[in-house]
C-alpha cells in the first residue's frame, strides 16, 4: 500500500512573491489525488515541495515519520526513494533510448544487475503499453508516447508515492483518455498514493479519489471528490464550467465592477452532473483504496456539506463497486452493488459501461508503441 502524505501549514515564496501560504492537507495512503488550479498557481511548486526539490519558507511535509521541509538531508534522500515523479514533458535524456532512460534510476540508485535491470523495465514498459519501443529514441516517438515513458521510469523503483504533472499537457482528448485510465489501471495494480496537478476537467472529474483547488495563494479546498464538484465556491464553480463568468480573470482576480456588471448580464450556469469515476481495465483487480475510501469518507460524512452528501449517498460519480451495499441508506443496497442497478453494476467496472474503451491504452498498444498515443 502506499504512503500516507501529511502536509502542515506550507508557505512557499520566491523573492517578495508568495506563490501559496498556510496549505495543509493530507493526500490519503494508496488513493488518487488531483490538485487543481488556474495557471500559475504554484502547483508544479507544490509537487517540486512535496518531494523536498524546494524549500518552503515555513511547513511540514510528513513522510513516513520524516520532515521532507526540515529533516536532515540523509534522511530527506532516503525517504525520497518511496516518490517517483512523472514530470510535465517526460524530462527524458534525447540521446538516449526508451529503454535506456527508464533503466536510469536502476542503474544510479541500485545494484542490481543487468538482467535483473532489463526484467523491471520491461515489466514497467508492458505496463504502460510500450513494450517493443525499447530501441527508440524520445525525438522518434509523439509526445503522448514520450509521457508514458516518463512514467514507466517514475515506477521503476517501486514508488509508494507517485508525484504527476500535467499528465495531459499537449494531448488530445482522445489520448487524455488513455492516459487517464492507464492512471486507474495503474493504481489498482501497485495500490500507490497518487497525486496529478492538472486544470483538465476530464482527468479531475473520472480519476481521482480526492481533489483540491488553488487559487490566489490559497487552498480553496481539498477533501472527497464530491465536495469540489458540488461545491458553490464562486472561484470552484466557474474553474469546474469553464465560463468567462466569475473571480477569475485573463491575468489575475477580476475587479468588483467587472464581478458586478457580469452578475447583471451572465446568464445562469447550467447544472453540473457528477461523472463516474473511472474503473479498472478487465482482467485487473479492484483498487484496495476503494475500500478504504469508503470507509473514511463515510466516517466524515456529517461533517461535509449537503449536496457532498447526497452525492456520495446516491452514488453520484462514486467508484464502490459491490462494496457501497450493506445498509448506508437508501439506493446503496448491496444488489444494487452486484449489478441490479444499470448505472451502479459491478459488471461496469469490468468495461461494459460506454466510455471505458479507453482502458485499451495498456491492454492493446501495438507493439512498436506507435499510434496508441
Amino acid at each position: 500500500m502506499g504512503t500516507e502524505v501529511v502536509v502542515e501549514g506550507l508557505t512557499k515564496s520566491f523573492g517578495g512573491q508568495n506563490i501559496w501560504q498556510d496549505v495543509t492537507l493530507t493526500l490519503p495512503a494508496g488513493e488518487v489525488s488531483v490538485m487543481l488550479g488556474p495557471s500559475g498557481t504554484g502547483k508544479t511548486v507544490f509537487l517540486k515541495s512535496l518531494v523536498g526539490l524546494l524549500k518552503p519558507e515555513r511547513g511540514r511535509v510528513l513522510v513516513d515519520g520524516v520532515d521532507m521541509i526540515n529533516s536532515p538531508e540523509r534522511d530527506i534522500y532516503a525517504v525520497r526513494r518511496l516518490f517517483g515523479l512523472m514530470f510535465q514533458d517526460g524530462a527524458l535524456f534525447g540521446s538516449m533510448s526508451l529503454y535506456d532512460n527508464i533503466a536510469f534510476p536502476l542503474r544510479e540508485h541500485t545494484r542490481k544487475k543487468e538482467g535483473e535491470i532489463r526484467r523491471i523495465v520491461l515489466e514497467r514498459m508492458e505496463m504502460v503499453g510500450l513494450l517493443g519501443a525499447e530501441s527508440r529514441l524520445p525525438g522518434e516517438i509523439s509526445g503522448g508516447m514520450r509521457k508514458r515513458a516518463g512514467l514507466a521510469r517514475a515506477l521503476v523503483l517501486d514508488p509508494q508515492i507517485i508525484l504527476i504533472d500535467e499528465p495531459d499537457s499537449g494531448l488530445d482528448p482522445v489520448r487524455t483518455a488513455f492516459i487517464s485510465q492507464l492512471l486507474i489501471d495503474l493504481n489498482a495494480q501497485i495500490d500507490a498514493t497518487m497525486l496529478i496537478v492538472t486544470h483538465n476537467l476530464d482527468i479531475a472529474s473520472t480519476v481521482p479519489d480526492n481533489m483540491g483547488m488553488l487559487y490566489r495563494r490559497n487552498l480553496v479546498t481539498f477533501g472527497p471528490r464530491e465536495v469540489l464538484l458540488t461545491s458553490d465556491e464562486p472561484v470552484v464553480a466557474q474553474f469546474l464550467s469553464g465560463r468567462r463568468e466569475g473571480p477569475i480573470g485573463m491575468s489575475e482576480e477580476k475587479d468588483a465592477a467587472t464581478l458586478a456588471q457580469e452578475r447583471h448580464v451572465a446568464p445562469a450556469p447550467a447544472p453540473r452532473v457528477l461523472a463516474p469515476q473511472l474503473q479498472p481495465s478487465p482482467g485487473l483487480p479492484e483498487r484496495a483504496a476503494v475500500e478504504r475510501r469508503r470507509a473514511r469518507v463515510l466516517a466524515m460524512l456529517a461533517d461535509l456539506p449537503e449536496p457532498a452528501r447526497a452525492a456520495i449517498l446516491q452514488g453520484q460519480g462514486e467508484n464502490w463497486g459491490h462494496g457501497q451495499g450493506h445498509g448506508q441508506g437508501a439506493g446503496q443496497d448491496h444488489d444494487r452493488g452486484r449489478g441490479e442497478d444499470a448505472g451502479q453494476d459491478h459488471d461496469r467496472g469490468h468495461g461494459e459501461r460506454e466510455g471505458q474503451d479507453q482502458s485499451r491504452s495498456r491492454r492493446h498498444a501495438p507493439a512498436g508503441g506507435g499510434g496508441a498515443l
